[in-house]
C-alpha cells in the first residue's frame, strides 16, 4: 500500500470533509465511522479531532469510545488478567454495542444511544444519559479490534502502527495483549479492509493512503 506524509491537522480537515457527504448505505439517517487501531495508535484522539472539525462545518457527530463498553472484571478476568484469547473475544460487549449504539441508528431506529454503558476503573455501571442524535448525525466509533465484527459502518479508518511500533508504544502492562494484535492482523487484514489507512509509527509525522 502506498502512503503519502499528511499532517495531523490537514488529515482532520481532509477526513471531516469527506465525512460531511457520507451517508447511510442502509438507507439510515445516520451514518457510522469506525476510527479502529490499537490503545497506543491512539484512534480516540483523531476520532475527537475529526469530532470537532465536523462541527464547525455544521454537522453534528457523537463520539463514542469501545473502552465504555468494557464487561465487567468478573467476566474480563474470568481465565486470568493476562488471557490473550479473553482479550480478544471476550472483553469487549459487543452485544451491548448491537443494542445500545448499532441498533438505535438502524432505518426506524429511535437514534437515541447509550454513549457507555461500564466504566472498568469503578467496575460499575456508568449511568450515563442516553444521548439523541440530530438529523444526520454521525457516530464516531473508536477503539482496538473494530473490523472483526461485522459492525455496519459506512466508513472505516484504521490507525496502524508497525509490529516495533506497537512493541515500542504499549505500555509495559499491556505488553501481554501483543499477540491479540498478531491475531487481528492475520484474521481481519484491517490495513486491507479499512477505508482510510492512516499510519502512526512517528507520531509527529503520520502518512495515509489517501
Amino acid at each position: 500500500m502506498r502512503l503519502e506524509a499528511i499532517t495531523w491537522e490537514r488529515l482532520t480537515d481532509t477526513l471531516a470533509d469527506r465525512l460531511l457527504d457520507l451517508r447511510s448505505a442502509d438507507g439510515g439517517p445516520w451514518p457510522r465511522v469506525a476510527f479502529d487501531g490499537a490503545p497506543a495508535a491512539r484512534p480516540g484522539e483523531l476520532a475527537a479531532r475529526v469530532g470537532e472539525a465536523l462541527r464547525v462545518r455544521g454537522r453534528p457527530s457523537v463520539v463514542v469510545g469501545t473502552q465504555g463498553f468494557l464487561k465487567p472484571a468478573s467476566l474480563r478476568f474470568e481465565y486470568g488478567h493476562k488471557d490473550v484469547e479473553a482479550y480478544y473475544g471476550g472483553w469487549f460487549d459487543t452485544g451491548a454495542l448491537w443494542r445500545e449504539v448499532f441498533g438505535p441508528l438502524e432505518p426506524g431506529g429511535t437514534g437515541r444511544v447509550l454513549p457507555d454503558l461500564w466504566d472498568p476503573v469503578s467496575d460499575r455501571a456508568t449511568r450515563s444519559p442516553y444521548v439523541q442524535f440530530p438529523p444526520g448525525g454521525l457516530l464516531l466509533l473508536h477503539g482496538p479490534l473494530l473490523l472483526g465484527h461485522w459492525f455496519p459502518f459506512d466508513l472505516t479508518v484504521h490507525v496502524r502502527l508497525s509490529p516495533g511500533a506497537l512493541r515500542r508504544r504499549t505500555a509495559p502492562d499491556e505488553q501481554w495483549t501483543l499477540p491479540a494484535f498478531d491475531r487481528y492482523e492475520t484474521e481481519s487484514a484491517p490495513a486491507t479492509t479499512a477505508d482510510v489507512v492512516v499510519r502512526a509509527d512517528d507520531p509527529r509525522h503520520p502518512a495515509w493512503s489517501g
